[in-house]
């Protein structure tokens, strides 16, 4: 099994960007600086039905979100997070394609792995395993008292921008990891997460888009 389980952006200013998701799409936010200060980050989660929606700042020099934010010159789309149940052969075979880890933690309710975005390409991309599954620590142990569903009920997909995208495509199946992926050609910001696609409740609604946080989001 592997789905879609969260998208992140990278934002100068955490707090206008989480406002506008939130009001756009009456969203709450469930958790805020859970274990991300490791990182120099800080950041804010937000509940599309059992997904999420992350926000992070950086708040120290030299971190991979602030290399990010002056690569695209500003917001943008930042990660890719799948949940899997067979972490241990994914690990194996992407052992076997030469994929490096740049980060692993074990909780005793996730592993989680960060895949190195020069072997990927377009994104970070994590693989984590929840236990139970469908559970997921880094929301914290409230993010169910937040789920609200009046203007979306889930996140669909994610457009990455690529600078070959057939190529980035087949890399991506390569890895087991275009669940819930397209490609597209990318523009003058370069290669990155340029569209996150948002299952509209509102069938009325369907079409809709919006620019928040360096990253269109549509309603499908």
């Amino acid at each position: 099994m592997i789905r879609l389980r969260q998208v992140a952006l990278v934002a100068h200013d955490l707090e206008p960007v989480a406002t506008a998701l939130c009001e756009t799409f009456q969203l709450s936010i469930c958790v805020r600086d859970l274990d991300v200060s490791e990182f120099g980050l800080t950041n804010a989660l937000m509940v599309v039905g059992d997904q999420f929606i992350e926000i992070i700042t950086p708040v120290t020099e030299g971190t991979a979100g602030g290399r990010m934010l002056e690569r695209r010159g500003g917001d943008s789309g930042y990660m890719v997070l799948h949940e899997v149940d067979d972490l241990d052969d994914r690990l194996a075979d992407l052992a076997d394609r030469n994929v490096r880890i740049i980060w692993a933690a074990d909780h005793h309710d996730i592993r989680g792995r960060h895949l190195h975005p020069k072997d990927v390409g377009g994104a970070i991309v994590s693989l984590d395993e929840a236990i139970p599954e469908g559970s997921w620590r880094w929301a914290g142990d409230t993010w169910t008292a937040h789920r609200h569903n009046s203007v979306v009920s889930s996140i669909a997909g994610v457009t990455v921008g690529a600078h070959d995208p057939e190529a980035m495509r087949a890399r991506w199946e390569e890895l087991g990891v275009s669940t819930s992926v397209t490609f597209s050609d990318a523009g003058p910001r370069g290669e990155g997460i340029d569209h996150i696609d948002l299952v509209a409740t509102d069938r009325r609604r369907v079409g809709e888009r919006h620019d928040i946080g360096g990253v269109t989001w549509v309603l499908v």
